[in-house]
């Protein structure tokens, strides 16, 4: 099955991200290096949009983008770069030759991809959402992102970064998280500690909650569609009775409510931190 000129997939396989992006790579040829959430995917932060294209960056003009191909001509330092095999271990550019002939591909280093999506999402919110994925996922703070925008002053889409580093936090465990948490600390509200561990009376962790507010004992929770599956929601109960019992007040809020209504959660929280200002 053709993915791009020359480049084939067996029939039948789902042309994922991870997919298009491989092909990707085999297309460019080996000078190029995946970038942007393709660089993501490889990389364990499986959080892009639906019908991301695959990015690669080339060291030179002369190849040209097809649909679902973005290419970006920027300049990368070898600390920009990482080497994955196929299973998606780091391995030294001195294999090179081997490990990309045994199917392993060139990816932006962690900093660097959270760098270029910082820069380059559309919107704030976007932008945050992908630095958050790539921390999670990497294990990086969010603070190294500004090491590399200060080896690139004057790069496109650079005076965000800042703002978006700040706002990021590499705990948060999933993008809808990231939403809930920005459509409270954008509103003006007090920033929550993200994965706040509550402890039961034998001062051993007993649930983590998504976003917590320790010293009001206000827990917020986001309910993903994993929630609905009837061990998820027994496993919910269990929780939601341990933090009530604990002496937590809970919020929780759904995809909808993130999306499309995010003046109740707002108001909800707002009332809950500031109750002299409840009308």
């Amino acid at each position: 099955m053709r993915v791009l000129p020359d480049t084939y997939v067996a029939r039948g396989v789902d042309l994922d991200l991870r997919v298009r992006s491989l092909a990707a790579f085999r297309h460019v040829g080996t000078e190029g290096v995946l970038a942007g959430w393709s660089a993501a995917e490889l990389l364990g932060a499986r959080a892009a949009p639906h019908d991301t294209p695959a990015e690669v960056i080339v060291p030179a003009a002369g190849r040209r983008a097809h649909p679902g191909l973005v290419l970006r001509r920027d300049r990368l330092r070898r600390r920009d770069v990482w080497l994955l095999d196929a299973d998606g271990h780091r391995c030294s550019h001195a294999e090179r030759v081997r490990v990309v002939a045994e199917g392993g591909v060139l990816v932006t280093s962690p900093e660097r991809t959270a760098y270029d999506l910082a820069r380059r999402e559309p919107g704030l919110v976007r932008a945050v959402v992908a630095v958050d994925a790539v921390a999670n996922a990497c294990r990086i703070a969010p603070s190294a992102v500004l090491e590399v925008a200060i080896r690139n002053r004057g790069a496109r889409g650079i005076t965000r970064v800042p703002e978006v580093v700040d706002l990021a936090d590499a705990a948060s465990g999933s993008p809808m998280e990231t939403r809930l948490r920005l459509v409270i600390v954008l509103a003006g509200l007090p920033r929550p500690v993200v994965q706040h561990p509550v402890l039961d009376d034998d001062a051993r962790t007993a649930v983590w909650l998504d976003l917590g507010y320790p010293e009001h004992r206000i827990g917020v929770e986001y309910e993903g569609a994993q929630h609905a599956e009837v061990e998820g929601l027994l496993r919910d109960a269990d929780r939601y009775t341990r933090l009530v019992t604990a002496g937590w007040r809970m919020f929780r809020y759904t995809k909808q409510d993130v999306l499309h209504r995010p003046e109740r959660i707002v108001a909800d929280l707002r009332c809950a931190l500031r109750p002299s200002r409840c009308t």
